[in-house]
C-alpha cells in the first residue's frame, strides 16, 4: 500500500506541476485563457485515451509488473520531449503523450487495491489517492519556486525528477506484485460490463462523474491563471496558495472513503459537491481577497475529498474486472470532464465571475444527480428489497435499521 502511494505520487508529479506550468507557458507565448483552457484539454483527452485499454490489458495479464515499470518510463521521456516544444500544437500533442503514461498507471493500481480489499474499496482508494494529492500539493509549491528562477522548459524538465526516483526503486518493488488468479477478462465480460453501465443508475453516474470531474478542473486549471492576472501575484505565491488549497482534500481522502464504505456512497457526495457547489458559488459575488481565498479552498477541497468515492462507486456499480471499471471510471473522470477546462477557459474570457458560475453548476449538477440517486433508491415501504450486503437475507427490523443509516441524508 505504501509504495503504490508512492508510486502514484511520482507518477502524478508532472501532471500536478502543469497546473502551473501550463499557465505560465501561456503567458510566455501570450495565449489566451481559452488557448490555455484547451491545453488542458487536450492533456487530459489524451490521458483518457489510454485509461480504458491499460485497464483491459491489466485484466487479461496475469503478471502486471512491467506494465507499471513501463508507465514511469513513458512519463520520463513524454515530459522531457515536452519541455523542448517549440509551439502551441507541439507542445499539446507532447503533453497529450506523456499524459497516456500517467494514465495507464492508473487503472492497473487500483484495479490491484479494489479486488484485494473489497469490503474497504474507498478507504483503500483514498490510501493509493493521498500520494496523488500529495503530489498535487507538494509539485505547484516546488514550480512556483522553480518559476521564479527559470522558465516554463525548466521547470517542466525537472519535474520528470520524483517520476526517475521512483521508477527505479519499483524495478524492485514489481516484484512483489501479486499475480492476478482471476480469469481473463472476455468477450462475455465486456458485454456484462456494457449492460451495467447502459441502465438508468449507470447513465446517472456516468453523469455524476462527468460533471464532478469537469468541476474540479475547470478549477484548477483556471485558479492559478485567475491569481496571476488579476491579483498580480507571483508564482511562488500562486504555488504556495495553490498547495494549501489541495492539501486539506488531499489528506481527508481516506477518512472520507472509510465514512462512505459505512454510510454508502451517494450520500456522501451528494454532500462532498453540495457544499462545494456553496463554496465557489460566493466567489461570483466577487468577495474580498481572503474570504475569496477561504472559500475557493473549501470548494475544492470538498471536490478533492471525495474523488476516492466517486472511483469505489463505480467499482461498486459494476462489481466485476475492477481495472477495466477503472479505466472506464477514469475516462470520464478526464476524458468528458477536461471539457470543463476549455469551457472554463471560454467563460473566463467573458469574465471570471462567469468562470466561477460555471464551476459551481457544474458541481451542483453532480449534487443534484446525487440526491436523485438517493431518492430513488429503496424505501421503508420496499424494504424486502434492501439487500446491501451482497446477498444476505435481511429481516424487516434489520432492513429499517439499515435504512435509517444509509439514508440519514434525507
Amino acid at each position: 500500500m505504501a509504495w503504490f502511494a508512492a508510486g502514484h505520487f511520482a507518477i502524478d508529479w508532472p501532471i500536478a506541476a502543469l497546473w502551473l506550468i501550463v499557465p505560465a507557458a501561456g503567458l510566455s507565448m501570450s495565449l489566451s485563457p481559452a488557448e490555455v483552457g484547451l491545453l488542458f484539454t487536450l492533456f487530459s483527452v489524451g490521458g483518457a485515451l489510454a485509461y480504458l485499454p491499460a485497464g483491459l490489458i491489466a485484466d487479461r495479464v496475469s503478471n502486471r509488473s512491467r506494465l507499471f515499470v513501463g508507465t514511469f518510463s513513458w512519463v520520463v521521456v513524454g515530459y522531457a520531449l515536452a519541455a523542448v516544444a517549440p509551439g502551441f500544437w507541439s507542445l499539446a500533442i507532447l503533453l497529450a503523450l506523456a499524459g497516456m503514461g500517467n494514465a495507464a498507471w492508473h487503472p492497473i493500481a487500483t484495479g490491484i487495491l479494489t479486488s484485494t480489499n473489497k469490503a474497504t474499496r474507498a478507504r483503500a482508494l483514498g490510501m493509493h489517492a493521498v500520494g496523488g494529492s500529495f503530489a498535487e500539493v507538494f509539485a505547484p509549491l516546488s514550480v512556483g519556486l522553480l518559476l521564479s528562477a527559470l522558465d516554463w522548459r525548466g521547470a517542466l524538465a525537472l519535474s520528470v525528477l520524483p517520476t526517475v526516483l521512483i521508477g527505479v526503486c519499483f524495478l524492485w518493488v514489481v516484484r512483489a506484485v501479486p499475480v492476478s488468479k482471476s480469469p481473463r477478462i472476455n468477450r462475455k465480460d465486456l458485454v456484462l460490463l456494457l449492460k451495467a453501465w447502459r441502465g438508468r443508475k449507470g447513465v446517472r453516474l456516468i453523469a455524476m462523474v462527468s460533471l464532478y470531474n469537469m468541476a474540479m478542473i475547470a478549477l484548477l486549471s483556471m485558479i492559478p491563471l485567475y491569481l496571476a492576472k488579476v491579483h498580480t501575484l507571483s508564482p511562488a505565491k500562486i504555488g504556495i496558495i495553490f498547495a494549501v488549497m489541495l492539501i486539506v482534500g488531499a489528506l481527508a481522502q481516506p477518512w472520507v472513503g472509510a465514512i462512505s464504505d459505512k454510510l454508502g456512497r451517494i450520500s456522501v457526495l451528494a454532500t462532498g459537491n453540495g457544499l462545494a457547489t456553496l463554496a465557489i458559488g460566493m466567489l461570483v459575488l466577487e468577495p474580498p481577497f481572503w474570504f475569496m481565498i477561504a472559500a475557493m479552498a473549501f470548494g475544492v477541497a470538498s471536490l478533492d475529498a471525495v474523488r476516492a468515492v466517486m472511483l469505489a462507486a463505480t467499482v461498486d456499480h459494476s462489481d466485476r474486472n475492477e481495472s477495466t471499471t477503472l479505466g472506464f471510471a477514469f475516462t470520464l473522470l478526464d476524458g468528458i470532464g477536461a471539457v470543463g477546462a476549455a469551457l472554463a477557459g471560454i467563460a473566463a474570457g467573458i469574465s471570471w465571475g462567469a468562470m466561477f458560475g460555471l464551476s459551481a453548476g457544474l458541481a451542483g449538477g453532480a449534487a443534484i444527480l446525487a440526491i436523485s440517486s438517493l431518492r430513488g433508491s429503496a424505501r421503508p415501504n420496499d424494504l424486502r428489497s434492501i439487500d446491501p450486503t451482497g446477498g444476505e437475507r435481511m429481516t424487516i427490523e434489520e432492513a429499517k435499521a439499515e435504512h435509517a443509516r444509509r439514508y440519514w441524508f434525507l
